[in-house]
């Protein structure tokens, strides 16, 4: 019995040789407890622009302690001492939008944990009311499930989505006056459902709404020339000559490389509630862009710096005249010669021209 006592022991003894140190190097433990820790509980709702004094309590014994917001170091501190600390930080570094806000502590070992919250910064702006008012009315075909909708110089450009999977997604030239797509263009097969259309130098941009397939046309010719990959769902595409912005149907809005497709910096859109989601049909004029947002007759301005709302522009007026038994509000096009806009929706009988004001 001796001898199984002295082996139960060893091998209590080369447990703790192993366990305690695991222990100590995963942070668990008595030092699980003792890390830098935010006294505000739960999350935090603050305006743009608006000053937010942040508390929080530091124990003993701490290497480092980091303040992040969004990701980005904003103060370090090297061995502090235990106390309770007040920051005060602006909240317009990054624009509106739900951002976390970390306290990271590091320990002797080098090993760190973290305690986090989300602050969620809505606007500071009351958006501004406005109104279309009709000045012409164009026909607008009603077969078409109206997805993207785009002027290049004088010529309008159409692309649309096929609900039903029947292979009836379209893209190309349209005709202003009769509505109708003008040759060449270009369809996809049943398993692509067509999304949102952009027109950047010599090509033409068109989203998927499930497959993470943008494709690219040449926009004379309609011949493809490629294909980008992305994460998520696409909705609605604009550009401002230099870089394409996406919509995914929340309230994002990702910034992406022409060239690659890549993500270079997105936005939250937020009025003085919160976010603005649905965001569908992108346009962007004169600086702004303006979203479609989806089942609505609205359609938002937003200053694509922040993501703040400045305008809401009710165009119910639209959905009664033109709708005709159709689907939803959902297609702006700007002629940047003409300065002239129009707008249309899903199914719809009509394109309209129209004017914004009070």
């Amino acid at each position: 019995m001796k001898r199984y006592g002295i082996i139960i022991l060893l091998v209590l003894i080369v447990a703790a040789f192993i366990i305690v140190p695991l222990i100590n190097k995963s942070g668990r433990g008595s030092e699980e407890m003792a890390i830098a820790k935010f006294e505000t509980p739960g999350n935090i709702m603050v305006e743009y622009g608006q000053e937010v004094p942040v508390k929080f309590t530091v124990p003993e014994g701490l290497v480092k302690v980091e303040l992040l917001y969004n990701d980005s170091v904003f103060e370090t501190w090297n061995n502090p001492k235990a106390q309770t600390r007040t920051v005060a930080m602006q909240t317009n570094y990054y624009g509106v939008g739900a951002f976390p806000m970390v306290l990271r502590s590091t320990f002797q070992d080098g090993t760190s944990l973290e305690n986090s919250i989300l602050v969620r910064v809505a606007s500071d702006i009351d958006p501004e009311l406005v109104f279309v008012k009709v000045l012409k009315e164009y026909p607008h075909n009603k077969e078409n499930y109206t997805q993207g909708f785009e002027f290049d110089g004088n010529q309008l450009y159409e692309g649309t989505g096929d609900p039903g999977q029947q292979g009836k997604t379209l893209v190309g030239p349209i005709s202003l006056e009769t509505g109708q797509f003008i040759e060449p263009k270009n369809g996809l097969d049943a398993t692509y459902f067509g999304e949102g259309i952009t027109i950047l130098g010599d090509l033409l941009y068109q989203l998927t709404w499930q497959n993470g397939k943008c494709f690219i046309y040449d926009k004379k010719t309609m011949v493809l020339k490629g294909e980008y990959s992305y994460v998520g769902q696409g909705w609605g595409l604009c550009n401002d000559g230099k870089v394409i912005m996406m919509s995914d149907g929340s309230e994002r809005i990702t910034f992406r490389d022409p060239k690659s497709f890549q993500a270079i910096r997105s936005i939250e859109v937020y009025d003085k509630e919160g976010p603005r989601t649905y965001l569908n049909e992108l346009e962007y004029i004169d600086g702004k862009i303006y979203a479609n947002v989806y089942t609505t007759g609205t359609v938002l301005v937003i200053e694509p710096t922040t993501g703040r709302v400045l305008q809401e522009i009710d165009a119910n007026e639209l959905v009664v005249r033109g709708k005709n038994g159709g689907d939803v509000l959902n297609g702006i096009a700007y002629n940047k010669l003409t300065k002239k806009l129009y707008m249309t929706g899903k199914y719809w009988t009509k394109t309209f021209e129209v004017s914004i004001g009070k």
